[in-house]
């Protein structure tokens, strides 16, 4: 049984499962007028494992468990970290492990080996780290949510704009709607020339998004420079008047779209039109408008996934004291060497997209450790590790090839060529290309920049040590072209400063 866990409740929910009664009593004092997110807490409370899991249960939208190592027997506690874990298959439920015999449960050991997010003796919680521990727990447990609730946003919005990804870009359209156009008046041997311009006006200067015929090579000029003064003329009345212009060989068809832009289609014929041309023009440019609405709904789409996406990658960013620009340069690195590599466009922008949430995992690592000033200890760099695969169970559930991409990313971007990588040692070609490709631009960028245990990197550093490690951590052949495209790389770099 997989926990589908939702806030859903005015009050976040703690619990505090412990035989000792006056442990429920000290913590909900301490407790009782501290609120997060402008939100308090309602305090459940249970006395054996039994009841520890019937509460959990009936309750998957509990934020923290405070639980007692020792109930009924001396592993009660970790018996019931592993059922939340792994039957329940709750990830997002805070567990703070509390015990009062800390000799008969070393912490290195507990937290190396189960799934916990802190670790306390009974002793050592003051109210004010009792405080401390709720506050980094409760925005690790939001952060979760954000997260899943982009994620689920985003799946959203990209199921629902299939329908408007047939034309992927607004000069394709114009461009499609301009050679109907040219076509229409193609038949019964009728030898005519109809040349076409797609305008958009912007503030009050009209510029032009594609042209065929005698415009073939217009794009985007702007249109004063390319219309003879009575063809221009035309055209601002027909702006101005906000109506569709026909004056014999000429046609304009203004089409103002939903976000306020306005847009036009000019068509010159070298004879004039006929009643009957005007009519089948006024007929086929019916759909026009509401093809220029689905096109700029495509277009906000677009942006809105990019947004929603490095949005993802920020959030990390800003818990690990690091900045959403790192995510912006690991994407523009990892588009430019899979294009380099010889991805085609979708695929090449597909890593692009995807490659920001490459350490999306890392939400569910305790802030003590994602922040340590210093080189974490083997227990802790191996709960650091756990981020690739808790960002591969983030993203893995979408069946949207951005989600998936990025899932492949967030599992693979920290194994190696030479197969000493994690989490599951893949070596060389096994490792999949957009993992390889992303493990390099994080690299790389995490060592020309500044981190909290370590000063930026010179550039001949930086490559010099990426030559070292050509094919013990790195793909030997994208490490290659990664080098000899360098100075792109650093107009990448400075173009997304800190």
């Amino acid at each position: 049984m997989k926990i589908k866990n939702k806030i859903c409740s005015k009050n976040w929910k703690i619990l505090i499962a412990d035989d000792d009664r006056e442990i429920h009593t000290v913590t909900k004092v301490v407790l009782s007028n501290y609120k997060f997110k402008d939100r308090g807490f309602t305090f459940l409370s249970a006395y054996s494992a039994s009841e520890t899991k019937k509460i959990i249960a009936g309750n998957p939208d509990i934020a923290i468990l405070f639980l007692d190592v020792v109930m009924e027997k001396e592993d009660s506690g970790l018996e019931i970290v592993r059922w939340i874990r792994e039957d329940l298959g709750n990830r997002f439920i805070r567990i703070i492990l509390r015990t009062g015999q800390p000799g008969w449960a070393p912490e290195k050991k507990i937290v190396t080996e189960y799934d916990i997010n802190d670790y306390k003796e009974k002793t050592e919680l003051t109210a004010q780290k009792l405080f401390t521990t709720v506050t980094s727990s409760m925005r690790s447990y939001n952060d979760l949510h954000v997260i899943e609730r982009n994620s689920r946003g985003l799946e959203k919005i990209i199921k629902s704009s299939a329908k408007i990804f047939e034309i992927q870009s607004i000069v394709g359209f114009t461009s499609s709607v301009l050679a109907q156009f040219a076509a229409l008046f193609s038949f019964n041997g009728e030898n005519r020339n109809i040349s076409g311009l797609a305008i958009t006006k912007e503030k009050e200067t009209f510029r032009i998004i594609s042209g065929n015929g005698r415009f073939s090579d217009s794009e985007g000029k702007i249109v004063s420079d390319v219309l003879t003064g009575d063809e221009y003329s035309l055209l601002l009345l027909s702006s101005s008047e906000k109506t569709i212009i026909s004056r014999g060989n000429i046609f304009i068809g203004r089409f103002p779209s939903r976000n306020g832009r306005e847009n036009f289609i000019f068509l010159i014929s070298d004879i004039p039109f006929s009643e009957i041309d005007k009519n089948l023009i006024r007929l086929f440019s019916t759909n026009i408008g509401v093809g220029f609405d689905n096109i700029y709904l495509n277009m906000e789409i677009e942006e809105t996934q990019k947004e929603v996406i490095f949005t993802l990658g920020d959030v990390v960013e800003s818990r690990s004291h690091e900045t959403g620009n790192h995510v912006k340069r690991v994407a523009a690195y990892s588009h430019l060497l899979s294009i380099k590599a010889g991805l085609d466009r979708e695929t090449s922008e597909l890593v692009r997209l995807a490659s920001p949430m490459h350490d999306i995992g890392k939400i569910g690592i305790a802030d003590t450790i994602l922040n340590k000033p210093e080189e974490l200890s083997s227990a802790e760099f191996d709960i650091m590790k756990k981020h690739t695969t808790i960002g591969f169970q983030i993203l893995r559930r979408s069946e949207r090839e951005t989600m998936k991409t990025a899932a492949t990313i967030a599992l693979q971007h920290h194994e190696q060529w030479n197969g000493k990588g994690y989490p599951n040692h893949l070596s060389g070609t096994d490792i999949h290309i957009f993992g390889r490709i992303t493990s390099l631009a994080d690299v790389f960028d995490g060592l020309a920049h500044k981190r909290s245990y370590k000063p930026a990197w010179e550039t001949g550093r930086i490559i010099d040590f990426l030559k070292k490690e050509r094919e013990k951590r790195f793909d030997p052949e994208l490490l290659d072209l990664f080098i000899t495209s360098i100075d792109e790389i650093i107009d990448i770099k400075d173009q997304n400063p800190d």
